[in-house]
Parts: C-alpha cells; structure tokens; sequence
C-alpha cells in the first residue's frame, strides 16, 4: 500500500494519519509500542523527504497480515519513502542544543534495519521493524539523552 506525498510540510501529519489508520487490519494494536515506532519513524522520513527535497514523494508500508505471519508469530514491518532527488540521504552531527538533524539517528536507533538506494531517477530510502523483537532505546542518542530522556517524550499525535 502507499500513500503519494506532496512537497508541504502539512503532509506529515497526512501521512502519520494514513498509517495509523492502516495499522488496524494488520493486527497491530494502535497502542502497542511497534505502532507508536512506525509512526515516528514514518514522521521522520517523510518530513526528511519533504523538508530536504522539495519534491513530490510516495510513502509505502508493508505491514503484516494474519496469512503472512511465521510460525512463532514474528512478522516484519517494511516502510519506504522514495523520491525523485538523487542526493543520498546523510546522517548528522549534531550539537545537544540544535532543533534539528536527528532524523536519520532516530531512524538509525529505532529501526531493526534501514537503509537506502537508487530508484528510477531517484532514491528509495527504507526501514524495517521485527514486530517480536525487544523494542530498542537507541532513540535516546538522537536526542541527546539519556533513557530517562528517550521515556519521557511524548509524541503528538496529528
């Protein structure tokens, strides 16, 4: 499934709110804390896309389905953001006090996996999430904290 993004910061909470709403049929509980994951991480890409490109952009999520489950119940959530720049995405180094720059080491923190490639005349930049895997608390490196930093933020949801 996936969601065409256009270049207005305004698509972000559009974006977040498509796949909230795509999470029902999945099976994933919208206050299980892989849920509360993928819409930051959503969030975090698609403002990257948005915010460093200027340029349209296409979200995708490959969420699990009961048929699509494995024999313990472990699933994999896919998500995608492509879009028509070619300038690769680069993480950065940021001080504690900037407002901005986080993204890719939040991503980098929360996600399973992540990464990026060429597509067609762009780049195809994407994450992965093990629906039974231990949640991670790398987040907390992104914002400057500490554990303590990472659990005591709260997340609008728009």
């Amino acid at each position: 499934m996936q969601l065409e993004i256009r270049p207005d910061p305004a698509e972000v909470g559009r974006a977040r709110r498509w796949a909230r709403s795509r999470l029902a049929g999945s099976g994933i509980a919208a206050d299980e804390s892989l849920a509360e994951t993928l819409i930051l991480l959503v969030s975090e890409l698609v403002t990257n896309a948005v915010v460093h490109t200027g340029r349209p952009a296409v979200l995708r999520l490959s969420l699990p389905g009961a048929d699509r489950e494995g024999v313990d119940g472990a699933a994999t959530v896919r998500l995608e953001v492509a879009d028509t720049s070619t300038r690769a995405p680069v993480p950065r180094c940021v001080d504690g006090d900037a407002t901005g720059g986080r993204g890719l080491a939040l991503v980098d923190g929360l996600a399973d996996r992540w990464g990026w490639s060429p597509e067609g005349a762009g780049k195809r930049i994407w994450c992965e999430l093990d629906r039974c895997s231990e949640p991670r608390r790398g987040a907390a490196v992104a914002y400057g904290g500490g554990l303590a930093s990472y659990e005591g933020l709260a997340f609008e949801a728009v």
